[in-house]
């Protein structure tokens, strides 16, 4: 079996504007296609990565043989399936409908895809919610339908699964986000999640002495930008509310 060096290409599902596909290419992967709902982001996609294939529409009517024929690619040759399926059924904010809502059922599909064209791995981020869903429900139904055997061209071929709930300012980000992320490889592997290497800057050092970073903030990402235009009126307005939300909704 081809490992990650010999092959880096990945399909790229529920796209977005390609920021998560960002991430695996500066770590050295290849995005052979996405697919994307969202017109407007279609359009960034095809603006700022013009070679690249692009599905747009919906995926309950898009085949894993569209996919892998798009991309050039086979199953079992995929390095990766990535994405992270609109999760409004899963947040706190929201109606906590999970798999009762077809929002909900996006997630299947992205399992649906990881299952039909066996990636090496795979990597699906959403919302904190989804960890704490009625108890957490959700999470183990996904955990086990995923790890499930399955079998293509005589062989078995199963998921190691693992997952983890990490803030992104713990990793250099300048915005305190908490997603889970759920990581998969059928290289019969335990996945690591990386260490924090980000804090405040007064938490103590661990058991070794290794004081950690103090935490980017936003003037260290965006301070050295031009000056920017008086906001709107409904932009102060709205900035007015975002402390509350963040308090009672957890975004």
């Amino acid at each position: 079996m081809k490992d990650f060096k010999e092959n880096n290409k990945i399909i790229s599902l529920f796209s977005g504007a390609g920021g998560m596909d960002i991430g695996f290419e500066m770590a050295g992967f290849k995005t052979a296609v996405a697919v994307e709902y969202d017109k407007s982001c279609c359009e960034t996609l095809n603006k700022n990565k013009p070679d690249l294939p692009v599905i747009q529409g919906d995926i309950f009517k898009i085949t894993t043989e569209q996919i892998l024929k798009i991309g050039g690619l086979k199953p079992t040759e995929p390095a990766l399936v990535i994405g992270g399926p609109p999760c409004q059924t899963f947040s706190l904010a929201g109606k906590r409908m999970g798999m009762d809502d077809p929002r909900g059922m996006l997630v299947l599909e992205f399992i649906r895809i990881v299952r039909e064209c066996l990636p090496v791995a795979f990597v699906m981020e959403n919302v904190k919610g989804m960890v704490n869903w009625q108890g957490g429900k959700a999470i183990e139904a996904i955990m086990n339908e995923i790890s499930e055997p399955i079998f293509f061209n005589g062989e078995e071929y199963s998921y190691n699964v693992s997952k983890s709930v990490l803030n992104a300012a713990n990793y250099g980000v300048s915005q305190f986000r908490e997603r889970v992320f759920i990581v998969g490889n059928r290289l019969n592997k335990k996945f690591q999640f990386p260490e924090p290497i980000y804090s405040s800057s007064d938490e103590a050092p661990d058991l070794f002495g290794t004081k950690k970073k103090k935490y980017n903030t936003v003037w260290d990402a965006i301070g050295n930008l031009p000056k920017a235009d008086e906001p709107s009126e409904a932009a102060v307005r709205i900035s007015k509310t975002i402390k509350d939300r963040i308090v009672n909704h957890g975004y």
